[in-house]
C-alpha cells in the first residue's frame, strides 16, 4: 500500500478494529479510512463494489471475515470477477484479491469451517493460491496484489499464530509455482495450507522408520504447477495427495485427474488421496478431528504405498 496508492482494502472490521484476525491491524491509522474501508455486513455488496473499483483503476483487497461468508458473494466472484475481462473483450482488467480465513478451525462449527477452494476451482478466469507459512503468505500476497487477474488467496484460520523470520528485503513469489518443502526419493506427497504441517509431522515418523518422502506444497490451486509435480513423480513413481478439502469434487480430485492424464506412465500404482470426510464439520472436538486427515493416517498410507499394499 505504501508502494502503490491504488491499493485499497475493504471488508467488515478491517479498519480501526484491525480485522477479525488482526491481519489489517494498523493500516487504517497509516493509510486512512478511504483506503482501509469498513463495510456493513453485506458480502455481495462490498465484493461487487471491490470488483467495480478494480475495473476502474484501483487494486482492491477484499477481506471475507470468514471464507464461508463469501458464498453470499458467489455471483459477484464468479459472474463478475472471473468473467468481465473476457466478456468485455479485454476492455477491463480485474486486479482484485479476495482473501480471508477458512478451513476447519477448533470447534467453529460447520458454517465457519468451509473450504471454498472446491467451490471456486471450476470458475473460469480466477486464480487460486493457498498460503501455509508467514514467508509464503507475504510473498503470495504481494504477487496477488500486483497481478492484473482476480486472485483468491486462501488463509487458514489455525495458521495465523505461526511465527517465522522473513527477509527484510523485497521478495515476491510466483503465483503459479509449487514449493519443494522436503526432497526425497520414496514417495511424492502433495499438500497445501494447514495440511503441510500435518505432513511434516508425519514425515518425522516416516524418516524414523526408514522412509524418505518428498513433500511439495502445491500453493497454486489453480493452475497446478505440473512441471514441479511431474518432475517429482518421475523420480519417486508414487504420489499421495493430502488435503483438508472434501474428497468429492475437491482439489485432490482435480489434481488426481491431472496426474493420471499427464504422468500415468511414470506411476507404479494409482495416485492415492487423503481428504476430509464428505460431511458438515461437527462442533464436537473429537468428531471434528475424525472428519479431517490426521498425521497418523498419513504415516499408515505412505507405509502401505511403499510396501505395495495399495
Amino acid at each position: 500500500m505504501a508502494r502503490d496508492p491504488t491499493v485499497c482494502v475493504i471488508g467488515e472490521d478491517v479498519g480501526h478494529y484491525g480485522g477479525s484476525y488482526k491481519v489489517t491491524k494498523g493500516l487504517a491509522e497509516k493509510f486512512g479510512d478511504l483506503r482501509v474501508l469498513d463495510t456493513p455486513i453485506c458480502e455481495n455488496s462490498f465484493t461487487g463494489m471491490g470488483i467495480g473499483a478494480a475495473m476502474t483503476g484501483l487494486r482492491t483487497v477484499v477481506e471475507g471475515m470468514n471464507m464461508g461468508f463469501l458464498l453470499l458473494a458467489y455471483n459477484q466472484i464468479s459472474n463478475n470477477a472471473g468473467m468481465l475481462h473476457y466478456t468485455s473483450g479485454g476492455q477491463f482488467k480485474i486486479p482484485i484479491v479476495i482473501r480471508g480465513p477458512g478451513g476447519v478451525g477448533k470447534q467453529l462449527g460447520a458454517e465457519h469451517s468451509q473450504r471454498l477452494e472446491s467451490y471456486f476451482q471450476s470458475v473460469p478466469g480466477l486464480q487460486m493460491v493457498a498460503c501455509s507459512t508467514p514467508y509464503n503468505a507475504k510473498g503470495l500476497m504481494k504477487a496477488a496484489i500486483r497481478s492484473d487477474n482476480p486472485v483468491i488467496l486462501y488463509e487458514h484460520v489455525l495458521l495465523y499464530n505461526l511465527k517465522e523470520r522473513i527477509p527484510d528485503e523485497e521478495y515476491v513469489l510466483c503465483l503459479e509455482e509449487a514449493e519443494l518443502v522436503r526432497p526425497g526419493k520414496d514417495v511424492t506427497i502433495l499438500t497445501y495450507s494447514r495440511m503441510r504441517h500435518f505432513v511434516l509431522q508425519a514425515a518425522k515418523t516416516l524418516v524414523e522408520r526408514g522412509y524418505d518422502p518428498e513433500i511439495i506444497d502445491i500453493r497454486s490451486l489453480k493452475p497446478f504447477d505440473l512441471f514441479t509435480i511431474g518432475n517429482s513423480i518421475k523420480k519417486t513413481h508414487k504420489v499421495l495427495i493430502v488435503e483438508e478439502c472434501m474428497r468429492t469434487g475437491g482439489i485432490g480430485a482435480s489434481l488426481r485427474a491431472a496426474i493420471v492424464d499427464n504422468f500415468w506412465d511414470f506411476l507404479d500404482g494409482r495416485p492415492e488421496c487423503l481428504s476430509s470426510q464428505d460431511v458438515p464439520t461437527p462442533y464436537a472436538a473429537t468428531l471434528e478431528d475424525a472428519t479431517v486427515v490426521q498425521p497418523a493416517q498419513i504415516v499408515v498410507k505412505v507405509e502401505q504405498m511403499c510396501q505395495g499394499l495399495v
